[in-house]
């Protein structure tokens, strides 16, 4: 049996809008056969992030919840404090600036002035130490059912998203138990889990109880914005890096990858899991709705 596209997002808080209006736009060109073919691709734009008045980063996004990634991009570098006093969050549609307004007074230059870039698609970078913040974490030991993550991949994979409309994007999914909550999509995986990220800190959501799906590779950025976010189970359709995997197994944050129809691999705190499904009662997926497995 193969499970078809949904028809609705009911249960999201917040889902993909394929639809909405600047995202994709039509472009036409020639198939193999030298025939003429109009396809949807997908918009980027950049994205300049300013704390207070201080310049930080231009990311290239697709330009949507500007305001949650740019909270979720400083939140995740570790220039937002958890308990942080935001005054305002400023989007300038026309300048393509958002302007992140705490209570403190904020100077970064130095941490600014030591940036890695990462092996993210749209040239992610982490500024300051890639570990800061990591050292005498304790994620909850919050347990997973695996029948949770094959609901997940079914759910998600069936999903209305720019992905199935125009390919060539990343999704991220904030989840609890079997029902994903909030679904964001950006051209560089690291921007959609600072998505996640700003929404969570703007909704004051907590995160121990959650889990972090995503389609891309599990690198070491990957695992360690999931660990800075407090979610202790991180699970992706796509593979590993062994530095990946070396952090996760030193946070203790759970790491799963290469989740395609009845299979998966965990490689990182597998203590989590609780085995009450059959992997061979699975249904398959639809062809149509396979992601590469290489992001």
């Amino acid at each position: 049996m193969q499970l078809a596209r949904l028809e609705t997002v009911e249960g999201y808080r917040i889902a993909p809008d394929p639809a909405r209006p600047g995202l994709t736009r039509a472009v036409s060109g020639l198939d193999q056969a030298g025939q003429p073919i109009e396809i949807s691709v997908v918009e980027e734009r950049p994205l300049t992030i300013y704390l207070n008045r201080q310049e930080i980063v231009t990311a290239m996004t697709i330009g949507d919840y500007p305001e949650y990634l740019a909270l979720g991009f400083l939140r995740n570098q570790g220039m937002l404090r958890p308990d942080e006093e935001i005054v305002a969050v400023d989007f300038d549609e026309e300048v393509e600036t958002v302007v992140v307004r705490t209570a403190r007074e904020t100077d970064y230059e130095e941490k600014l002035q030591k940036k890695t870039r990462t092996s993210g698609c749209a040239v992610g970078t982490v500024f300051g130490d890639m570990m800061e913040g990591l050292e005498g974490l304790n994620l909850p030991r919050t347990q997973v059912r695996t029948s949770w993550l094959y609901a997940l991949s079914s759910r998600i994979n069936r999903t209305p998203s720019l992905y199935l409309e125009a390919g060539a994007i990343h999704g991220t999914v904030l989840c609890r138990a079997d029902e994903p909550l909030v679904y964001m999509e950006d051209v560089g995986r690291h921007n959609a889990v600072d998505k996640i990220a700003g929404w969570m800190m703007a909704e004051s959501e907590p995160a121990e109880d959650k889990i972090l799906y995503t389609t891309g590779r599990l690198t070491s950025e990957m695992v360690i914005k999931c660990a800075q976010m407090g979610i202790p189970v991180l699970v992706s359709r796509s593979g590993f890096t062994a530095w990946g995997v070396e952090i996760a197994r030193q946070v203790g944050l759970t790491v799963i990858g290469r989740l395609r129809g009845q299979r998966f691999v965990c490689l990182a705190g597998e203590e989590r899991l609780l085995w009450d499904a059959d992997p061979t009662a699975v249904p398959p997926e639809e062809k149509k709705h396979r992601r590469k497995s290489a992001q």
